[in-house]
């Protein structure tokens, strides 16, 4: 069977409703040269099909950072780094709510606070939860939160106050993930995650690409996200930071990202998958190929700790290749 006919038939099959198994994955991992551009025409179409034309996008503020306790070892916020990364605790509530409105009058959709360390204490989430309130009186934003290992009783909490969406990442595959971290386990993530749908909360899940996994290993943190029923995947590709242990960590070239997505597209068709940080340094001029190569989300503004285009920019970007926001 030539490569064509295999992404025919694997492109036939996900439009039909069905999945494809971890063995046909890897088939199109081995696609290169001109056969990508049919792999990526597939994945659109897949996109179009089952998940929409529509590309949501949202917005995130870095509601506390650095001095993290947790080890892992692409982060600038990590207490065990030396970076330059800013350090304060919890904004007020009038600079959350004025980036908000910020980002909602450039276009975004939904709105997150993403709080550093392994969890949040009680004194804090009393206060983001006050928050939250307000933001719901105050915008039409929809609302998530990335407040770290959190319980179900928490979530609930949470819910009560207008969040929709928790977002935590796997990160990584868990075959990979003692490379990355050691201060709390992948089953951690995973228990979180699980917490947060029994609360009610969709759930924002995905990771980071080129942290020297394989592309197995990508595959296998794919599979692990759909059998979680994910729905909104954020690929991060790897920002390296001077002064953390991936510092000089080579990034992947753009086509091998774009296969990636690609094929994540392929094993979850119906998911939002969304561009998130690094896509701009690591992409460069072939951004817009990720929508060709089924991108459905993004993440707009600035992130964490490194600056992203502007929504105008973002937008203009959606609209030339063809979607709506």
């Amino acid at each position: 069977m030539s490569k064509a006919d295999v992404i025919n038939r694997l492109e036939e099959k996900v439009l039909a409703g069905q999945e494809i198994n971890e063995s046909e994955a890897r088939e199109l991992a081995k696609l290169e040269g001109s056969d990508l551009y049919q792999l990526f025409a597939a994945a659109s179409r897949i996109r179009d099909v089952r998940a929409g034309k529509k590309v949501d996008l949202c917005s995130i503020i870095n509601a506390k950072s650095g001095a993290c306790s947790e080890n892992c070892q692409y982060c600038a916020q990590s207490a065990h780094h030396q970076t330059d990364v800013e350090v304060y605790d919890l904004l007020d509530e009038e600079a959350i709510l004025e980036r908000a409105l910020q980002m909602e009058a450039e276009g975004a959709k939904r709105y997150s606070l993403v709080t550093s360390g392994r969890g949040i204490s009680e004194e804090d989430f009393v206060k983001a939860l006050a928050i939250y309130r307000r933001l719901a009186r105050e915008t039409k934003l929809k609302l998530c939160a990335s407040l770290g290992i959190i319980t179900e009783e928490m979530a609930r909490r949470l819910r009560e106050t207008g969040v929709t969406m928790y977002h935590h990442n796997l990160e990584t595959s868990e075959s990979y993930f003692p490379n990355i971290c050691t201060t709390h386990s992948y089953q951690d993530r995973i228990s979180t995650v699980k917490a947060c749908q029994a609360a009610g909360l969709d759930i924002c899940s995905g990771g980071i690409i080129s942290l020297g996994e394989t592309m197995d290993q990508r595959l296998e943190m794919a599979f692990a996200l759909r059998e979680l029923g994910v729905q909104s995947v954020p690929i991060n590709i790897l920002s390296p930071i001077v002064g953390t242990p991936l510092e000089n960590q080579p990034v992947l070239p753009p086509m091998e990202i774009l296969l990636t997505i690609a094929i994540y597209r392929f094993i979850l068709p119906e998911a939002m998958l969304r561009f998130a940080g690094g896509r701009e340094s690591a992409l460069r001029n072939l951004q817009a190929m990720g929508y060709s190569a089924g991108i459905n989300a993004t993440l707009v503004g600035s992130y964490l700790t490194t600056s992203g285009r502007t929504v105008a920019e973002d937008v203009q970007m959606i609209l030339d290749m063809g979607l709506e926001v």
